[in-house]
Protein backbone atom coordinates (compact mmCIF):
# COMPACT_ATOMS: atom_id res chain seq x y z
CA UNK A 1 0.00 0.00 0.00
CA UNK A 2 1.46 3.34 -1.11
CA UNK A 3 0.40 6.73 0.19
CA UNK A 4 0.35 10.15 -1.43
CA UNK A 5 3.54 10.98 0.48
CA UNK A 6 5.26 7.90 -0.96
CA UNK A 7 4.13 8.81 -4.47
CA UNK A 8 5.33 12.40 -4.11
CA UNK A 9 8.64 11.14 -2.74
CA UNK A 10 9.07 8.92 -5.81
CA UNK A 11 8.43 11.92 -8.07
CA UNK A 12 10.94 14.03 -6.14
CA UNK A 13 13.54 11.27 -6.34
CA UNK A 14 13.01 10.94 -10.10
CA UNK A 15 11.79 7.34 -9.87
CA UNK A 16 8.67 8.21 -11.84
CA UNK A 17 7.65 11.32 -13.74
CA UNK A 18 5.08 13.83 -12.52
CA UNK A 19 2.84 12.87 -15.45
CA UNK A 20 3.02 9.17 -14.50
CA UNK A 21 2.12 10.03 -10.92
CA UNK A 22 -0.90 12.03 -12.09
CA UNK A 23 -1.98 9.13 -14.32
CA UNK A 24 -1.70 6.73 -11.37
CA UNK A 25 -3.79 9.05 -9.21
CA UNK A 26 -6.41 9.33 -11.92
CA UNK A 27 -6.53 5.55 -12.25
CA UNK A 28 -6.94 5.15 -8.48
CA UNK A 29 -9.70 7.76 -8.48
CA UNK A 30 -11.52 5.80 -11.17
CA UNK A 31 -11.29 2.60 -9.14
CA UNK A 32 -12.68 4.29 -6.03
CA UNK A 33 -15.17 6.46 -7.92
CA UNK A 34 -14.26 9.31 -5.61
CA UNK A 35 -11.85 12.25 -6.01
CA UNK A 36 -8.60 11.69 -4.14
CA UNK A 37 -8.60 15.19 -2.68
CA UNK A 38 -11.93 14.55 -0.89
CA UNK A 39 -10.74 11.29 0.69
CA UNK A 40 -8.74 13.13 3.41
CA UNK A 41 -5.80 10.72 3.41
CA UNK A 42 -3.26 10.63 6.19
CA UNK A 43 -0.71 8.02 7.13
CA UNK A 44 -1.63 5.90 10.14
CA UNK A 45 -0.90 2.27 9.33
CA UNK A 46 0.79 0.61 6.36
CA UNK A 47 0.61 -2.97 7.56
CA UNK A 48 0.26 -5.21 10.58
CA UNK A 49 3.93 -4.67 11.36
CA UNK A 50 2.98 -1.14 12.46
CA UNK A 51 0.65 -2.61 15.09
CA UNK A 52 3.23 -5.23 16.08
CA UNK A 53 5.96 -2.61 16.57
CA UNK A 54 3.58 -0.29 18.43
CA UNK A 55 2.61 -3.00 20.91
CA UNK A 56 6.27 -3.85 21.54
CA UNK A 57 7.17 -0.15 21.91
CA UNK A 58 4.36 0.46 24.42
CA UNK A 59 5.49 -2.54 26.49
CA UNK A 60 9.04 -1.22 26.54
CA UNK A 61 7.90 2.29 27.46
CA UNK A 62 5.77 0.96 30.32
CA UNK A 63 8.78 -1.03 31.54
CA UNK A 64 11.02 2.03 31.41
CA UNK A 65 8.46 4.00 33.37
CA UNK A 66 8.25 1.32 36.05
CA UNK A 67 12.04 1.08 36.35
CA UNK A 68 12.44 4.84 36.58
CA UNK A 69 9.72 5.16 39.20
CA UNK A 70 11.46 2.54 41.35
CA UNK A 71 14.83 4.33 41.18
CA UNK A 72 14.17 8.04 41.66
CA UNK A 73 11.39 10.64 41.41
CA UNK A 74 11.09 12.13 37.93
CA UNK A 75 13.25 9.45 36.36
CA UNK A 76 10.25 7.58 34.94
CA UNK A 77 9.28 10.43 32.63
CA UNK A 78 12.90 11.02 31.64
CA UNK A 79 13.45 7.35 30.77
CA UNK A 80 10.22 7.21 28.77
CA UNK A 81 11.20 10.32 26.79
CA UNK A 82 14.71 8.98 26.19
CA UNK A 83 13.45 5.54 25.15
CA UNK A 84 10.85 7.07 22.83
CA UNK A 85 13.50 9.22 21.16
CA UNK A 86 15.87 6.26 20.83
CA UNK A 87 13.23 4.04 19.21
CA UNK A 88 12.22 6.89 16.91
CA UNK A 89 15.78 6.97 15.57
CA UNK A 90 15.11 3.59 13.99
CA UNK A 91 11.36 3.25 13.46
CA UNK A 92 10.77 6.88 12.46
CA UNK A 93 14.01 8.17 10.96
CA UNK A 94 14.93 4.95 9.12
CA UNK A 95 11.77 2.85 8.73
CA UNK A 96 9.26 5.75 8.43
CA UNK A 97 6.55 3.74 10.20
CA UNK A 98 3.48 5.89 10.76
CA UNK A 99 1.65 4.46 13.79
CA UNK A 100 4.80 3.77 15.86
CA UNK A 101 6.04 7.28 15.04
CA UNK A 102 2.81 8.81 16.36
CA UNK A 103 2.89 6.73 19.56
CA UNK A 104 6.57 7.44 20.17
CA UNK A 105 6.05 11.18 19.70
CA UNK A 106 3.18 11.19 22.20
CA UNK A 107 5.25 9.13 24.63
CA UNK A 108 8.19 11.53 24.25
CA UNK A 109 6.05 14.59 24.98
CA UNK A 110 4.24 12.77 27.79
CA UNK A 111 7.58 11.87 29.37
CA UNK A 112 8.77 15.48 29.20
CA UNK A 113 5.60 16.63 30.95
CA UNK A 114 5.53 13.80 33.52
CA UNK A 115 9.12 14.20 34.75
CA UNK A 116 8.80 17.66 36.37
CA UNK A 117 5.28 16.93 37.61
CA UNK A 118 6.50 13.79 39.37
CA UNK A 119 9.41 15.70 40.90
CA UNK A 120 7.09 18.36 42.28
CA UNK A 121 4.65 15.78 43.62
CA UNK A 122 7.39 13.73 45.29
CA UNK A 123 8.92 16.75 47.01
CA UNK A 124 5.52 17.76 48.35
CA UNK A 125 5.58 21.19 46.79
CA UNK A 126 2.84 23.28 48.39
CA UNK A 127 2.08 25.72 45.60
CA UNK A 128 -0.60 28.38 45.54
CA UNK A 129 -3.08 28.29 42.67
CA UNK A 130 -1.30 31.11 40.89
CA UNK A 131 2.18 29.64 41.37
CA UNK A 132 0.96 26.23 40.26
CA UNK A 133 -0.48 27.77 37.11
CA UNK A 134 2.84 29.47 36.36
CA UNK A 135 4.65 26.17 36.89
CA UNK A 136 2.20 24.53 34.48
CA UNK A 137 3.05 27.21 31.92
CA UNK A 138 6.77 26.50 32.37
CA UNK A 139 6.21 22.77 31.90
CA UNK A 140 4.17 23.44 28.76
CA UNK A 141 6.99 25.63 27.40
CA UNK A 142 9.48 22.84 28.16
CA UNK A 143 7.28 20.36 26.28
CA UNK A 144 6.96 22.78 23.34
CA UNK A 145 10.75 23.05 23.14
CA UNK A 146 11.03 19.27 23.13
CA UNK A 147 8.51 18.92 20.31
CA UNK A 148 10.39 21.54 18.29
CA UNK A 149 13.61 19.51 18.57
CA UNK A 150 11.66 16.35 17.71
CA UNK A 151 10.25 18.05 14.60
CA UNK A 152 13.70 19.16 13.47
CA UNK A 153 14.98 15.59 13.76
CA UNK A 154 12.05 13.44 12.64
CA UNK A 155 9.37 15.71 11.08
CA UNK A 156 6.43 13.51 12.15
CA UNK A 157 3.25 15.39 11.07
CA UNK A 158 1.53 15.14 14.47
CA UNK A 159 4.52 16.90 16.10
CA UNK A 160 3.35 20.32 14.94
CA UNK A 161 -0.04 19.78 16.58
CA UNK A 162 1.61 18.52 19.79
CA UNK A 163 3.88 21.56 19.95
CA UNK A 164 0.98 23.88 19.18
CA UNK A 165 -1.06 22.28 21.97
CA UNK A 166 1.80 22.87 24.39
CA UNK A 167 2.09 26.51 23.35
CA UNK A 168 -1.68 27.00 23.68
CA UNK A 169 -1.56 25.46 27.17
CA UNK A 170 1.33 27.77 28.11
CA UNK A 171 -0.44 30.90 26.87
CA UNK A 172 -3.71 29.99 28.57
CA UNK A 173 -1.88 29.21 31.82
CA UNK A 174 -0.04 32.55 31.76
CA UNK A 175 -3.26 34.47 31.10
CA UNK A 176 -5.04 32.50 33.83
CA UNK A 177 -2.28 33.34 36.30
CA UNK A 178 -2.45 37.02 35.38
CA UNK A 179 -6.25 37.22 35.68
CA UNK A 180 -6.65 34.91 38.67
CA UNK A 181 -6.87 37.77 41.23
CA UNK A 182 -9.71 39.33 39.21
CA UNK A 183 -11.71 36.10 38.86
CA UNK A 184 -10.78 33.98 41.90
CA UNK A 185 -13.96 31.86 41.89
CA UNK A 186 -15.19 31.95 38.29
CA UNK A 187 -12.26 31.44 35.97
CA UNK A 188 -14.43 29.82 33.30
CA UNK A 189 -15.85 33.24 32.43
CA UNK A 190 -12.44 34.16 31.03
CA UNK A 191 -10.96 30.79 30.08
CA UNK A 192 -13.78 29.60 27.81
CA UNK A 193 -13.59 32.62 25.46
CA UNK A 194 -9.81 32.31 25.49
CA UNK A 195 -10.02 28.62 24.63
CA UNK A 196 -12.38 29.48 21.77
CA UNK A 197 -9.99 32.15 20.51
CA UNK A 198 -7.14 29.63 20.74
CA UNK A 199 -9.19 27.17 18.70
CA UNK A 200 -9.73 29.77 15.98
CA UNK A 201 -6.00 30.55 15.98
CA UNK A 202 -5.12 26.85 15.63
CA UNK A 203 -7.74 26.49 12.89
CA UNK A 204 -6.14 29.41 11.04
CA UNK A 205 -2.74 27.74 11.36
CA UNK A 206 -4.21 24.48 10.06
CA UNK A 207 -5.66 26.30 7.07
CA UNK A 208 -2.25 27.82 6.30
CA UNK A 209 -0.81 24.32 6.09
CA UNK A 210 -3.81 23.20 4.02
CA UNK A 211 -3.49 26.11 1.61
CA UNK A 212 0.16 25.22 0.97
CA UNK A 213 -0.96 21.83 -0.37
CA UNK A 214 -4.45 22.19 -1.84
CA UNK A 215 -4.13 18.92 -3.77
CA UNK A 216 -3.08 17.09 -0.58
CA UNK A 217 -0.08 15.36 -2.06
CA UNK A 218 2.55 15.99 0.65
CA UNK A 219 3.04 15.65 4.39
CA UNK A 220 1.85 19.24 4.83
CA UNK A 221 -1.68 17.86 4.45
CA UNK A 222 -1.02 15.41 7.30
CA UNK A 223 0.23 18.26 9.48
CA UNK A 224 -2.96 20.19 8.73
CA UNK A 225 -5.09 17.14 9.60
CA UNK A 226 -3.65 16.93 13.12
CA UNK A 227 -3.95 20.68 13.61
CA UNK A 228 -7.63 20.54 12.62
CA UNK A 229 -8.07 17.69 15.09
CA UNK A 230 -6.60 19.92 17.81
CA UNK A 231 -8.59 23.01 16.83
CA UNK A 232 -11.94 21.24 16.73
CA UNK A 233 -12.44 20.58 20.48
CA UNK A 234 -11.03 24.00 21.37
CA UNK A 235 -13.75 25.53 19.20
CA UNK A 236 -16.57 23.12 20.02
CA UNK A 237 -16.31 22.89 23.82
CA UNK A 238 -16.61 26.63 24.59
CA UNK A 239 -19.55 26.96 22.19
CA UNK A 240 -21.50 24.13 23.77
CA UNK A 241 -20.49 25.27 27.26
CA UNK A 242 -21.94 28.71 26.50
CA UNK A 243 -25.40 27.26 25.83
CA UNK A 244 -25.30 25.08 28.95
CA UNK A 245 -24.75 21.62 27.48
CA UNK A 246 -21.78 20.83 29.73
CA UNK A 247 -23.62 21.73 32.94
CA UNK A 248 -25.41 18.42 33.35
CA UNK A 249 -28.28 16.30 32.12
CA UNK A 250 -31.01 18.92 32.43
CA UNK A 251 -30.70 20.33 28.94
CA UNK A 252 -33.56 22.55 27.83
CA UNK A 253 -35.10 21.93 24.39
CA UNK A 254 -33.85 25.32 23.21
CA UNK A 255 -30.28 24.41 24.19
CA UNK A 256 -30.56 21.04 22.43
CA UNK A 257 -31.80 22.73 19.27
CA UNK A 258 -28.93 25.22 19.62
CA UNK A 259 -26.46 22.33 19.73
CA UNK A 260 -27.90 20.89 16.52
CA UNK A 261 -27.80 24.32 14.83
CA UNK A 262 -24.15 24.82 15.82
CA UNK A 263 -23.33 21.30 14.64
CA UNK A 264 -24.90 22.01 11.27
CA UNK A 265 -22.88 25.22 10.97
CA UNK A 266 -19.72 23.31 11.82
CA UNK A 267 -20.72 20.77 9.19
CA UNK A 268 -20.83 23.49 6.54
CA UNK A 269 -17.35 24.65 7.58
CA UNK A 270 -16.12 21.04 7.57
CA UNK A 271 -17.45 20.59 4.04
CA UNK A 272 -15.88 23.82 2.84
CA UNK A 273 -12.41 23.00 4.16
CA UNK A 274 -12.83 19.25 3.56
CA UNK A 275 -11.99 18.26 7.13
CA UNK A 276 -14.24 15.86 9.03
CA UNK A 277 -12.49 16.48 12.36
CA UNK A 278 -14.89 19.32 13.19
CA UNK A 279 -17.83 16.91 12.96
CA UNK A 280 -16.17 14.17 15.00
CA UNK A 281 -15.08 16.47 17.83
CA UNK A 282 -18.60 17.79 18.43
CA UNK A 283 -20.34 14.44 18.01
CA UNK A 284 -20.52 13.64 21.73
CA UNK A 285 -22.32 16.92 22.47
CA UNK A 286 -24.84 16.30 19.71
CA UNK A 287 -25.56 12.76 20.94
CA UNK A 288 -26.23 14.04 24.46
CA UNK A 289 -28.37 16.93 23.21
CA UNK A 290 -30.44 14.72 20.92
CA UNK A 291 -30.98 12.18 23.70
CA UNK A 292 -32.21 14.90 26.05
CA UNK A 293 -34.40 16.43 23.33
CA UNK A 294 -36.10 13.11 22.63
CA UNK A 295 -36.60 12.63 26.35
CA UNK A 296 -38.58 15.87 26.38
CA UNK A 297 -41.01 14.20 23.96
CA UNK A 298 -41.45 11.17 26.28
CA UNK A 299 -39.33 8.88 24.09
CA UNK A 300 -37.43 7.72 27.18
CA UNK A 301 -37.09 4.03 26.36
CA UNK A 302 -35.94 4.56 22.78
CA UNK A 303 -34.14 7.88 23.11
CA UNK A 304 -30.64 6.40 22.80
CA UNK A 305 -31.62 4.13 19.91
CA UNK A 306 -33.44 6.92 18.07
CA UNK A 307 -30.50 9.28 18.61
CA UNK A 308 -28.10 6.73 17.15
CA UNK A 309 -30.46 6.12 14.24
CA UNK A 310 -30.86 9.81 13.37
CA UNK A 311 -27.24 10.89 13.84
CA UNK A 312 -25.77 7.72 12.34
CA UNK A 313 -28.02 7.92 9.27
CA UNK A 314 -27.22 11.60 8.79
CA UNK A 315 -23.46 11.05 9.01
CA UNK A 316 -23.54 8.04 6.69
CA UNK A 317 -25.58 9.99 4.15
CA UNK A 318 -23.16 12.89 4.40
CA UNK A 319 -20.23 10.52 3.91
CA UNK A 320 -21.82 8.84 0.90
CA UNK A 321 -22.56 12.16 -0.82
CA UNK A 322 -19.65 14.15 0.60
CA UNK A 323 -18.18 15.11 -2.78
CA UNK A 324 -21.33 16.50 -4.51
CA UNK A 325 -22.48 18.24 -1.32
CA UNK A 326 -19.04 19.73 -0.81
CA UNK A 327 -18.93 20.81 -4.45
CA UNK A 328 -22.20 22.70 -3.96
CA UNK A 329 -20.99 24.32 -0.70
CA UNK A 330 -17.70 25.44 -2.24
CA UNK A 331 -19.57 26.85 -5.25
CA UNK A 332 -21.47 29.17 -2.90
CA UNK A 333 -18.26 30.67 -1.53
CA UNK A 334 -16.82 33.92 -2.89
CA UNK A 335 -14.08 33.40 -5.47
CA UNK A 336 -11.39 34.56 -3.04
CA UNK A 337 -12.35 31.93 -0.47
CA UNK A 338 -12.77 29.27 -3.17
CA UNK A 339 -9.14 29.75 -4.13
CA UNK A 340 -8.04 29.04 -0.56
CA UNK A 341 -9.86 25.81 0.28
CA UNK A 342 -8.78 22.39 -1.04
CA UNK A 343 -9.84 21.50 -4.54
CA UNK A 344 -12.99 19.52 -5.12
CA UNK A 345 -14.44 17.44 -7.93
CA UNK A 346 -17.72 15.87 -9.01
CA UNK A 347 -18.32 12.17 -9.20
CA UNK A 348 -18.58 10.86 -12.70
CA UNK A 349 -20.52 7.85 -13.84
Amino acid sequence: MYTEADLQSAVTAGVISHEAADALRAHAVGLRSAPSVDEEHFRLITGFNDIFVTIAAVLLLVAMGGIGQAIAPGLAGALIAAAAWGMAEFFTARRRMALPSIVLLLAFVGGLVAAPIELLAENGANLTDRTGTLVAAAIALFAAGGTWLHWLRFMVPITVAAGTAALVAMVLALIAAALMPLFPHDGEVVMMPLAFASGLAVFTLAMRWDMSDRKRETRRSDVAFWLHLLAAPLIAHPLFHAIGVTEGENIAPAAAIGVIAIYMAMGVVALAVDRRALLVSALAYVLVAMTMLLRQFDAVELNVALTGLVIGSALLTLSAFWTPIRHWVVDQLPQRLRSLVPETGLLRA
